[in-house]
Order: structure tokens, then C-alpha cells, then sequence
């Protein structure tokens, strides 16, 4: 049985950077029994798109390229940029053509002078060694190998090999709107750093090549210090303040990424590093979440869901394993079976759940005494978020269970005996550490 042919995709828009990559991605591939697969987005935000789709679909076929488009749907959130959403979504359905033809690599037609362009805008708004490093030459991402063969090519080589293959492309007017920052620094700013600088693209795309490898350094830096610094999720702030101050900061920005999930702004960086050091709580907004910091330990909570009011007493019955959700309350009880540390079925099939009203007392320890809720939330280091939820009291007002300790130990059933074990779970999930229940 003969082995398909290695197939390679090339992102084609119809301009002249790409138009050159197809063309000589087809002339280099051929001959090694390659095939090769043009990728267009039709993006919908110009009347000709319909015309340059036609033009790539013609020329790929006419050079035995194989041919495949699709058109982005939709348009950006508010708030969010024409070009970011553009370049989101253009990456997300280059990356399922591809794999839906069975490319393992895309090439992208990128060059010296994008980079450039790339570093000065990184550097305009602010950005580190990963933003300065601008556009890696390969990289490995949603299960496709990427790359851009002419990123060290300067643009007057790709115009040359336009010239010499007579090959017809699409210029696309939106190039020049000076609404989009790349254009304006392309029209206006570009033309007389080039005059006053020769060297400019060179030096630029040099500074950029030096970017990414700080940033690499930086990785492997934190790396390193996370384990050290981290239990779990949590980062400990006694181990933290013991780093020297560019490693503090370094490991708290790959922190926050792993944690947060979402793009880290410098502001929360600095401020953290300005706040911490010396502190023993507090917390801090950050995107779509809150940091806080209790008894040395520094994590994330997601945002909370709003509610309507107070909750007020809800009467349960929890007698059965399985998950119950609590109109006006952000979480939910979990019910499980139990070997012990548990309460008899029996005592579960009729609760009351209800807000603290003051003056509660529970028992941690079988022969420990009653004491009031605050204090064993204090003894057991349970931090104020963690105690947010519904108490659990049976009809007589007897405490059975509290979030963040669990079953009242005076109302635990005897090991050995059938019995369930309680969980509140917040819906702001708060993370592994919470104690007891």
C-alpha cells in the first residue's frame, strides 16, 4: 500500500506577500513529491473579499495547488478591536482547514519588515520580552506546526520574485485606513524612520530575535521557582518575598497566567509586587476573578454570580447521595457516601439550611467543647470566603453542619455505621484547600 504524500498549507489572502509563498512553496514542493494546500479566510469586512477569494481559488488551481476557504462569521465583542478579532479568528480557521486536510504545517508569508512593524507597535503599548519578541520564525500550537519561512526576508526580495514570475495580486485597500495602527505606522511613521535609520528593519527584527530569547529565559526561570513557590493552586507569600525582586516578579507574572488563565495586565503585576510584600490579607480584582491572600497563602477565587437579596431558610431534604443546587444561593450541597465522619441518612431528611444569624456554636472533635462558629473557623485556619454558604440546622435548631468544617463532631455517625457525608460547594470554587465540609 503506497503511503499518502506529505501534504504542507500555505495561508493564502490574495496579497503579494502570499501570493510569492504560494508560488514558490509550489515550485520548491513539487519536486519532492509534496503536495501542497492554499488556505483562504474570507473575512467578510470589505466588498472585494468576494473577488480576491476568486483570484487565490483560480491561481491555486491553475498551479496545482489544492484549494480550500472558509468565511468568518460573526464580528468582534464590544469592546474588542476590528484586527484583533480578525486575527483570532483568521488563526482559528487556518488551523481547522489544515487539519481537516490533513496538513500538519502551515506556512505563513510574513517577512523583515512585518517584524519590525510587529516589535515598534509591542513596544508602543508597553509591551515585555514576550510581546517585544514579536512573531516567532516556528512554533507549535493547536496541533499544527507553524512557520514563517521569510521572516529574516526583507520586503523588496518578495517584490523581486513578484517582478520576475509576473504574478498578479490583490491589493487591498484597507491598508491604508489610519484607523488601524499598523497602517498608520506603516504610512506616516515607517517612511521617515527608514530615512533617518537605513538600518532600522535589520536593528529592529535584531532586538526582536534578542526579546524572545529573554523571554525564553524567563520561562525556564519560572519554571524553576513555581514548584518552590506554590502548594497547589495557592502561591506562598512567605517563599515569594524570599526571591530576589526579577525573579519575585517574573514568577508571579507565570503565576498569575497558569492561574487566571487569561492575558496578565502589568498593572496587576506591579501592584501585587508593590502590595504584598509585608501584607497578611487582602484581596485584589483581576480579570474575571478575585486574588485573595489568607494566613500567608495567595489564590484565586472565580467571580462570583450575582444574587438577588438575602437568601432566607430553605427546609431540604438531603437524605440521598447526588448534587442539590440552592435557589439564592451561589453553590451547591454534594452527598456522598461515607465510612465516617459522616451523619445518619435519617437526620438529613429534614433541614433547614439558613444564613448565620450569630450566636452558633459547633464542636469540632467528639470530646472537644462547643464553641461559637468564629472561633472554630479561626482555630481551623478557614479563610472568610470559605465560610460563605448555607448552615445546615436540623428542625429543633440544633448546628449540624457549617461550610468550611463540616458535620458538627456531636452529631457524627459511628464509624462502621451507614452513614453520608456533606459538601458545600461554593460556585465562586475557591479551590482544594477548603476544610472539612
Amino acid at each position: 500500500m503506497n503511503k499518502p504524500a506529505p501534504r504542507v498549507a500555505v495561508a493564502a489572502s490574495g496579497g503579494r506577500d502570499s501570493t510569492a509563498l504560494l508560488h514558490c512553496t509550489l515550485r520548491t514542493a513539487r519536486p519532492l513529491g509534496i503536495e501542497v494546500v492554499a488556505l483562504h479566510v474570507h473575512h467578510g469586512l470589505v466588498d472585494d473579499a468576494g473577488v480576491w477569494l476568486a483570484q487565490v481559488r483560480s491561481q491555486s488551481r491553475r498551479w496545482g495547488a489544492e484549494f480550500t476557504s472558509t468565511r468568518l462569521q460573526g464580528g468582534p465583542a464590544r469592546g474588542e478591536s476590528v484586527e484583533a478579532w480578525a486575527r483570532r479568528e483568521r488563526y482559528a480557521a487556518l488551523a481547522a482547514m489544515a487539519q481537516a486536510a490533513g496538513c500538519g504545517l502551515v506556512l505563513l508569508a510574513h517577512h523583515r519588515r512585518d517584524q519590525a512593524e510587529t516589535f515598534l507597535l509591542q513596544a508602543l503599548r508597553g509591551g515585555g520580552p514576550a510581546g517585544l519578541a514579536a512573531m516567532p520564525a516556528a512554533a507549535q500550537r493547536q496541533g499544527l506546526a507553524w512557520a514563517r519561512p521569510w521572516l529574516d526576508q526583507p520586503r523588496e526580495a518578495i517584490e523581486a520574485y513578484l517582478l520576475r514570475h509576473r504574478l498578479r495580486y490583490v491589493d487591498d485597500a484597507s491598508n491604508a485606513d489610519p484607523r488601524f495602527a499598523r497602517n498608520r505606522l506603516r504610512t506616516a511613521v515607517w517612511p521617515a524612520l527608514g530615512a533617518a535609520f537605513p538600518d532600522a528593519e535589520s536593528a529592529l527584527t535584531g532586538a526582536a530575535r534578542q526579546s524572545a530569547q529573554a523571554a525564553a529565559l524567563a520561562d525556564e526561570v519560572a519554571a524553576l521557582d513555581l514548584p518552590v513557590v506554590c502548594d497547589g493552586p495557592a502561591l506562598l507569600l512567605d517563599r515569594w518575598v524570599g526571591l530576589p525582586p526579577a525573579r519575585r516578579r517574573n514568577v508571579l507574572q507565570a503565576w498569575l497566567a497558569g492561574v487566571l488563565q487569561a492575558p496578565v495586565p502589568l498593572s496587576l503585576v506591579q501592584r501585587l509586587c508593590n502590595d504584598l510584600p509585608g501584607r497578611h490579607s487582602g484581596t485584589w480584582p483581576a480579570p474575571q476573578a478575585t486574588l485573595r491572600l489568607y494566613r500567608g497563602r495567595l489564590e484565586r477565587l472565580a467571580a462570583a454570580a450575582p444574587t438577588a437579596g438575602a437568601p432566607g431558610a430553605l427546609e431540604l431534604d438531603l437524605a440521598r447521595p447526588g448534587i442539590r443546587s440552592l435557589p439564592g444561593w451561589a453553590g451547591q450541597f454534594r452527598v456522598s457516601a461515607a465510612s465516617e465522619g459522616g451523619v445518619d441518612a435519617a437526620l438529613l431528611q429534614r433541614v433547614v439550611a439558613m444564613p448565620r444569624q450569630g450566636g452558633e456554636r459547633f464542636r469540632l472533635a467528639p470530646r472537644g467543647a462547643a464553641r461559637s462558629l468564629k472561633k472554630q473557623y479561626q482555630a481551623a485556619g478557614v479563610p472568610a470566603w470559605q465560610r460563605d454558604g448555607p448552615l445546615l440546622c436540623l428542625p429543633d435548631g440544633r448546628l449540624l453542619f457549617a461550610p468550611g468544617l463540616g458535620i458538627d463532631a456531636a452529631m457524627q455517625a459511628t464509624p462502621g455505621q451507614p452513614q453520608l457525608a456533606l459538601k458545600w460547594c461554593p460556585a465562586t470554587a475557591p479551590g482544594p484547600r477548603q476544610a472539612g465540609g
